[in-house]
């Protein structure tokens, strides 16, 4: 067996030539593990993904926090060793970009990949929130916090997405350092040829900081003219006042709002009284909603349990499990819809399934959104969490399909006898919709800490791709 040594120039080189086909192979692979990760309540006891808890040790000698994040699944297992400047650190050492190394091994236990892990973590992080970027109906307007590795695959993997609709990146940083000179040469070196394929040729950037004379204000204008606000900087204080995005003015229209420079309960970027609106109770029955900016009550996280125990903004504003919900509980599998309307289509007449779920993308009647919207939805119990996710439940319903999970429970638009009056079909289709204008329009809030499932999944994607184009070195016959 042989093993793939890949230094972190060969994957940032692989990376940055990938194709918008290539990146959506790279996205599909991620959304199915995820997807796979938060509804298959069978992932324990069949060993197909599981996550454990990762753990971390603190150099006072050096200031830096080091991270041990193992993950498996059913082609592999893997565990990442990354290295940071903890915020706490003393300000007068040096500071540690996130770095280190993936171990990628096969199912039997033989090493198959040693990776360097910087480039790696910031698109693998950047390629889950894209995620959600890819449904959003409009994509005109970035604004960045942030000047590093994290904040430029955000932007790379916007503009390889949704380049011909973005037309303003506005980003802004602490302080005009390195990092904020050298993103705005790294996207004006790509060449031309590039920028008119994906169609962002004619985007305009900015860097503003905070030694501008009027950085308040403009500051206020770039996070209210975005359609999407990414947020990558490792801050133990709120990037920006939330009334900028709760007021009147603020709430004109709908964001994608994404997190992912905290990682531990005393960091935290986005204020608490923006996390409070998104959501807060309302009357039972009443969808959460704003005639500009359609609120879904939940707020999205990469994982359930790592955000409530690791993202201080969680944990600063009291939310619960109730008021979560994974972001692999969003992304429709097509292949999963199938399977399961291969099995229904024999005993039930489905009228306009096929057009709510490509409108929709999300699955689930028993999600975290339905069990918020709708009354008396039960929480039921996953063998993976222990914080229980109401996203998260069972049904004898549910059918097995080939891969050996159950499938979620869908939300069926079809009657058989007196199944269901026309009054509680309108009010499905009611919430339906409502849940459709949250992810396209509405304000959608995704935080993520990092799971190691995302670089196993990545990690392996990446090993292929250079295989096929013969970037760096294979150690032969290896045996550890």
């Amino acid at each position: 067996m042989s093993l793939a040594l890949l230094s972190d120039e060969d994957i940032r080189n692989l990376l940055e030539s990938l194709t918008r086909e290539e990146a959506e192979s790279f996205q599909d692979a991620l959304k199915s593990a995820l997807h796979e990760y938060s509804t298959g309540t069978q992932a324990i006891a069949t060993s197909l993904y599981n996550q454990p808890k990762r753990t971390s040790v603190y150099s006072e000698r050096t200031g830096a926090t080091t991270l041990f994040m193992p993950s498996s699944s059913p082609v592999g297992h893997g565990v990442k060793v990354v290295t940071v400047s903890s915020p706490h650190a003393d300000h007068s050492l040096p500071t540690i970009s996130p770095t280190g190394s993936l171990t990628l091994y096969s199912p039997e236990g033989n090493p198959i990949g040693f990776l360097h892990a910087q480039t790696l973590t910031a698109f693998r992080t950047a390629l889950a929130s894209s995620c959600l970027l890819t449904k959003r109906a409009n994509v005109r307007t970035l604004t960045v916090f942030g000047c590093g590795q994290q904040a430029y695959w955000h932007i790379r993997l916007a503009l390889l997405h949704r380049g011909s609709t973005i037309r303003t990146v506005n980003i802004i940083n602490r302080q005009f350092s390195e990092n904020a000179k050298n993103i705005l040469k790294r996207f004006y070196s790509v060449p031309m040829e590039v920028k008119e394929r994906e169609g962002w040729d004619q985007a305009q950037f900015s860097i503003l900081t905070p030694g501008y004379g009027e950085y308040d204000r403009l500051q206020k204008e770039h996070i209210r003219a975005a359609d999407v606000i990414y947020c990558c900087t490792p801050s133990t204080e709120e990037l920006f006042d939330a009334s900028i995005l709760t007021s009147r003015e603020g709430r004109k229209k709908g964001r994608l709002i994404v997190a992912v420079g905290s990682y531990t309960k005393d960091m935290r970027e986005l204020p608490g009284d923006l996390l409070a609106q998104a959501t807060r109770s309302h009357q039972h029955g009443h969808l959460h909603y704003h005639k500009h900016a359609t609120e879904g009550g939940v707020v999205v996280v990469d994982s359930l349990d790592g955000a409530l125990k690791e993202a201080g903004e969680i944990t600063d504003a009291g939310l619960g499990p109730k008021q979560l919900v994974e972001l692999g509980e969003l992304i429709m599998i097509k292949r999963l819809f199938r399977e399961e309307e291969d099995l229904s289509r024999q005993s039930t007449e489905t009228n306009s399934l096929a057009e709510s779920v490509d409108k929709l993308d999300f699955v689930s009647q028993s999600s975290a959104m339905s069990s918020v919207f709708s009354a008396g939805t039960g929480s039921g119990s996953s063998k993976r969490s222990t914080s229980q996710s109401p996203s998260r439940g069972t049904s004898d319903a549910r059918a097995s399909s080939p891969s050996g999970f159950r499938l979620p429970s869908f939300r069926h638009h079809k009657r058989t006898g007196s199944q269901r009056t026309t009054a509680e079909e309108k009010e499905h289709q009611k919430r339906d919709d409502h849940l459709a204008r949250w992810l396209t329009s509405g304000n959608v809030i995704y935080k993520s800490v990092g799971l190691g499932l995302m670089d196993l999944v990545v990690g392996l994607e990446i090993i292929e791709l250079a295989t096929a184009r013969g970037v760096g070195t294979r150690v032969e016959n290896f045996s550890p």
